[in-house]
């Protein structure tokens, strides 16, 4: 289940569409859709033209007062009252605000069946459009249930997104524009059922979206379909079946060169990494590599992007400033005669009450100024002792994570290979026998082999290998899946994680611990999330369980000292720490820490 998350959530983001393809696709439908009315009005292109810009606010203002002048004015202009709702609907749906979105979503489908009827009475033909306006709509509609699905976590949602989604594939149309609409729908319907671990149904409509991109020969997307297609495989445990579709995948995309294409062979690799690892094949190394190579690429560009925005926006900022200020020295001018004795005055009146109240003032601050003296002396002496306690407190930790990385390392590295080159010294004696050897040797033998893994474990206790090797993202996986069992399910919610600085993934890890151990030894919960994500520069960390919760007031008097260390050990990291709990109602636990980045190798 914790692997399904991970690779849902990447394969998520292959998908998503291209902007320039959304703006190219509704602006055709604009143009062309006109029904009662001559043209559309200058209005609603205005108000079309800033939402193509991402200028949502104006755009959404312009669009509501333009559909409530037809509304008051009774105007019965169709074609223009539906596309009105239709922007309305899409302004809301990409600011997230999901319950209006709804609403207007639902009127546009009233609207396609009122200009149904009247097409049906005037027996004309209906226009492809309106199958494309629908099937957006409807896929929309359908992803607004799942976002409320994700954060309320109803299942009533849920079942509305896949009703949704159904819908569209009754959409009888073969134009490339619905065709596309379609293939994302069976695409978030196979993410679903996957979630669900229903993987036949998962599988079945994974693959409908893969022949639908096929004939529409969208190479990107197909690649993005069958990446899907090999997390399904990779949930059920069929790495085998799961690393061919991976290199099928890749092989498609090979020659194309586009952005969505680098994003999508980005996680391609990345997942085709650790499906290698859980096959023992470690070229999943080579794979990674290449997959942090990609992501560094594409940031890069997008940098470029921002700050070719950012100089755009300066310059025409600096214009306007500059006619700003013109007209505001006018202004200036014209009222300087006024300013000036008016200030005049104030002065007067200012100076007159304070040589009024001097005397008083004076005698009052000096008894203010003695106590507050005293009350910063008393601050300073309390704040020296408690940064003196954390640092202490910090470089204990520190002292006692890199003694045990040491142990492990030395270990693994040193006594472990002592030990393997014991027991190949041996196997070689026992040969020079001609099988008469002394049973002493193989009882030897079998005692070095045993003092070995024992010693391997005793490392991978001390530091996690899946840390060290492939970073928070998988380590996190592992101990989500090692800690779960039947009286509790550790799920895992995790975006966009790259590798960062040892120390910084080491410190990380041992603070997710700690609060997975106190969930398993305190909380009595059945559940719990724990979700992480990088953004803009820092490490974002929730866990959610539903166990018994505690009196936060209480906290310093029961099982607090590993809550301080953790609390101590993210101030000294510059990071913040929240926790927010109620006495039988469950416990949330959110922390932010500004990301160590790892070091660059040194080339010679």
């Amino acid at each position: 289940m914790n692997i399904k998350i991970l690779l849902i959530i990447s394969l998520l983001l292959v998908n998503l569409p291209n902007k320039n393809i959304k703006d190219e696709v509704e602006l055709k439908t604009t143009s062309s859709f006109i029904f009662q009315s001559g043209e559309l009005s200058k209005g609603y292109l205005e108000a079309k033209k800033l939402y193509d810009t991402n200028n949502f606010a104006k755009s959404l203002q312009l669009s509501l007062n333009l559909l409530k002048n037809y509304n008051t004015e009774h105007v019965n202009n169709t074609e223009e009252i539906l596309l009105l709702k239709h922007l309305i609907a899409n302004i809301y749906y990409a600011t997230r605000n999901n319950e209006n979105a709804l609403l207007y979503y639902n009127q546009t489908l009233q609207s396609l069946n009122e200009i149904k009827k009247f097409i049906d009475n005037i027996k004309a033909p209906i226009h492809s459009d309106i199958n494309y306006i629908k099937s957006e709509s409807l896929l929309k509609y359908g992803n607004t249930f799942s976002r409320l699905n994700i954060i309320n976590n109803n299942n009533s949602y849920r079942d509305s997104a896949i009703y949704y989604y159904k819908v569209i594939d009754s959409i009888n149309s073969n134009s490339d524009k619905v065709l596309e609409i379609k293939s994302k729908a069976y695409n978030n319907l196979s993410v679903i059922y996957l979630r669900d671990s229903l993987y036949e149904k998962s599988k079945y409509f994974v693959l409908k979206s893969i022949n639908t991109q096929k004939k529409l020969n969208n190479k990107v997307s197909t690649a993005g379909a069958l990446g899907n297609l090999s997390s399904i495989y990779l949930s059920e445990g069929n790495f085998t079946e799961a690393k061919r579709i991976y290199f099928q995948a890749l092989d498609i995309i090979r020659n194309v060169n586009t952005n969505e294409a680098l994003k999508v062979r980005e996680d391609l690799y990345y997942n085709l990494a650790y499906n290698l690892y859980k096959l023992k094949d470690y070229k999943a190394y080579d794979y990674q590599e290449l997959s942090y190579i990609l992501k560094d690429s594409l940031r890069e560009k997008e940098v470029r992007a921002i700050i070719a925005e950012i100089t755009e926006k300066w310059n025409f900022d600096v214009k306007k400033q500059l006619l700003l200020k013109e007209e505001e020295n006018k202004r200036l001018k014209a009222q300087k005669t006024f300013l000036f004795i008016g200030i005049v005055a104030f002065i007067v009146i200012v100076s007159l009450l304070y040589g009024l109240n001097f005397y008083k003032l004076k005698q009052k601050n000096l008894r203010l100024k003695l106590s507050q003296t005293q009350l910063l002396q008393s601050q300073k002496i309390e704040k020296i002792k408690s940064d003196s306690q954390t640092r202490i407190l910090n470089a204990t930790i520190d002292g006692k994570e890199s003694e045990r990385k040491q142990i492990a390392e030395t270990l693994h590295d040193s006594v472990s290979a002592l030990l393997s080159s014991a027991n190949l010294h041996l196997q070689a004696t026992k040969s020079q026998f001609n099988g008469n050897a002394p049973i002493e040797i193989d009882k030897t033998s079998n005692i070095i082999t045993e003092a070995s893994q024992k010693i391997r474990d005793l490392s991978h206790t001390l530091v996690s290998s899946v840390l060290l090797k492939f970073g928070l993202k998988f380590a996190i996986l592992d101990m989500a899946d090692k800690y779960s069992n039947s009286q509790i399910a550790i799920e895992t919610n995790i975006g966009r994680v790259g590798r960062y600085h040892q120390s910084f993934e080491i410190k990380m890890y041992n603070i997710i611990q700690e609060f997975i151990n106190n969930i398993l030894k305190h909380s009595k919960a059945s559940e719990a999330v724990v979700s992480l994500e990088e953004k803009e520069g820092k490490l974002h960390l929730k866990i959610v369980d539903n166990g018994v919760g505690f009196d936060k007031t209480k906290i310093t008097q029961k099982d607090g000292l590993g809550i301080n260390q953790i609390d101590a050990r993210i101030r000294i990291m510059n990071g913040f720490f929240h926790i927010d709990s109620t006495k039988d109602k469950g416990t949330k636990i959110e922390v932010e820490l500004p990301i160590v980045e790892k070091e660059a190798p040194n080339h010679v």
